[in-house]
């Protein structure tokens, strides 16, 4: 309190949600890159291209490695991540399947850590869904790069604010 006025300052956190870019980075991600204030990645990396351009622009990252990732990327990213955000509880890995037909190693970790937030990557189909039975929100934000049956591109960004996710927002490149 200042002055008899309660001084208040409510924070969101940026967040953009990109998996499978199979080493490709390119400007149209990068935009989007600049607008979060973090961004966490579903695995398929294959290289570090774009975990350094993202390191350059200062943004915090969070992720996994995926099933085609070298030692370079498995040495910076775990197969599993589990964090909170302002009391969101979060857990990320790269195969996990989807509601009603997790990947039967990942269904019990669910039950386990009962996270609020369930992300993955791997299928390069973007799908975000709540899942009543856990009692969580599943997102995989598809693919954002090149390689790969996918038709477009795309990602996933959105805000945390008090513990509850905002603003989710789906975003398409064409993939030529």
């Amino acid at each position: 309190m200042r002055d008899g006025i309660n001084c208040y300052i409510e924070k969101r956190m940026k967040i953009l949600l990109l998996s499978d870019n199979h080493g490709f980075v390119d400007d149209k991600i990068l935009h989007h890159v600049k607008w979060a204030d973090e961004v966490w990645h579903a695995g398929d990396w294959l290289n570090l291209d774009l975990h350094n351009q993202v390191m350059k622009l200062g943004k915090q990252i969070r992720g996994v490695h995926g099933n085609i990732d070298g030692t370079d990327v498995k040495h910076i990213y775990p197969l599993n991540n589990a964090f909170q955000i302002d009391g969101l509880k979060i857990f990320m890995t790269h195969i996990g399947g989807k509601p009603s037909s997790y990947n039967p190693i990942t269904k019990p970790v669910l039950l386990l850590h009962k996270p609020d937030l369930f992300i993955c990557g791997h299928s390069h189909i973007l799908m975000v869904k709540k899942d009543v039975k856990l009692n969580l929100l599943y997102m995989n934000p598809g693919a954002c790069g090149l390689h790969g049956f996918h038709t477009v591109r795309t990602a996933l960004r959105f805000q945390i604010k008090n513990g509850k996710l905002e603003s989710l927002e789906v975003i398409e490149w064409e993939r030529g």
